[in-house]
């Protein structure tokens, strides 16, 4: 048969358009029951506009399927598409996956097929016009198939950019601290499900793919102008739901290797100040090794210590001021030697084992030091003011042309 040819003469197509109504219901009927989450859709009014829908869908495959001319039974009209398009668009807004709709597909071409074809042969078509027939309505269904399909991949891009970038805003507005009342407003907008906590993670931008594979799908992204951050900066924030307690070690587990700077747990809108704690232990120089990401939570003395350098600096000069009586190389020493004894309590071998030298040297250096300090070596205050003071590694020395 040419394509100029129609595949079945107006007599037969008028005896299927009388059976039209019958078969739009059996295939609702057929459908309820293959796909029941379809139940609820197809009762009451819905369910009569649904009927008639259908009814007119077929409608339209049999005009072209009678037509003359270059008529494309396999292709549906522009409406009919259309139709199916924003079907699925649809299924993707009530938050259904496509399979139920390609279900309803699969039965209402099969029930279409068998009672159109049985109202053609008994009007007269012969075998080779209702093999043609058959293979019209496969082709049909697949074309109405593909245009849902469509709608639904194009529903779900357009409302996951929608809902991304209110996470964005929600992000930016925990960052900066925006009220209670604001943030759980844009938290409903963006559809996100608040946790009992956030943690923030300042990572290169590039770092950020591989992270996300491993935590929880809530972890908000702030990528783009980041609070306080240089425009230039390549780093990005994520805020890490539920990562407190033992999550915290597979967090900071999973972080390995992706030059990561991890901030405290803090209820979910008071996030501001995991990130401003991670930020400022960036600020201070504090940096991830190799051996994992920065954690602030292990280095929260340091943290307090150097909250003000300027101080942290006046107290050094000022308790290691006894020791300008003794060259360089000696002050070194000496200073090395006054705050491994404070950290190990005076235990001279721990206090050997960590500088590598013998507990005599040890013994030498403490001597020295009592004779430069004198009786102020015990006093509580003194031993305060030494602890806090040479209690976290001494900041490298200025360059020569620095």
């Amino acid at each position: 048969m040419t394509p100029d040819t129609a595949p079945f003469p107006e007599a037969v197509a008028e005896a299927m358009r009388v059976e039209l109504p019958r078969v739009a219901e059996r295939a609702v009927e057929e459908i309820i029951v293959a796909v029941p989450s379809y139940a609820d859709a197809f009762s009451g009014p819905m369910g009569r506009k649904i009927s008639s829908a259908v009814e007119l869908t077929l409608r339209g495959f049999l005009q072209l399927a009678a037509a003359g001319g270059n008529a494309d039974a396999g292709t549906p009209g522009g409406p009919v598409v259309e139709a199916a398009y924003a079907l699925g668009r649809g299924e993707a807004r009530t938050g259904r996956s496509m399979d139920a709709l390609l279900a309803a597909y699969r039965v209402g071409a099969r029930v279409s097929w068998r009672d159109m074809s049985a109202a053609a042969v008994a009007a007269g078509l012969g075998p080779e016009p209702v093999a043609r027939f058959a293979e019209l309505v496969f082709a049909y269904i697949d074309r109405l198939s593909a245009a849902s399909v469509a709608g639904h991949a194009d529903e779900l891009a357009s409302s996951g950019r929608a809902r991304q970038r209110l996470r964005e805003r929600l992000a930016h507005g925990l960052l900066t601290g925006s009220p209670h009342t604001e943030l759980t407003a844009m938290a409903q907008r963006a559809e996100w499900t608040p946790p009992r906590t956030l943690t923030a993670v300042l990572l290169p931008d590039g770092r950020t793919r591989g992270a996300l594979a491993s935590l929880d799908p809530r972890t908000l992204i702030a990528a783009e102008d980041v609070p306080e951050l240089d425009r230039t900066s390549d780093l990005a924030v994520l805020l890490v739901p539920d990562a407190e307690g033992a999550a915290r070690g597979a967090l900071l587990r999973g972080l390995g290797g992706r030059e990561a700077v991890v901030g405290p747990a803090r209820t979910w809108w008071n996030a501001q100040a995991s990130y401003h704690r991670a930020l400022r232990a960036l600020r201070l120089g504090m940096a991830p090794d190799d051996a994992g990401p920065l954690d602030t939570d292990a280095r929260l003395a340091e943290l307090v210590v150097r909250a003000d350098e300027d101080a942290l600096a006046d107290l050094r000069a000022r308790v290691l001021a006894p020791l300008d009586s003794v060259g360089d190389t000696a002050r070194e020493k000496l200073t090395e030697t006054l705050r491994s004894w404070l950290l190990h309590h005076g235990r001279r071998d721990q206090v050997a084992a960590a500088l590598f030298v013998h507990p005599q040297t040890v013994r030498y250096r403490m001597t020295q030091l009592r004779e430069i300090y004198g009786p102020r070596l015990e006093e509580p205050l003194m031993v305060r003011d030494l602890t806090v003071a040479l209690g976290v590694a001494l900041p490298a020395p200025p360059s020569a042309d620095g």
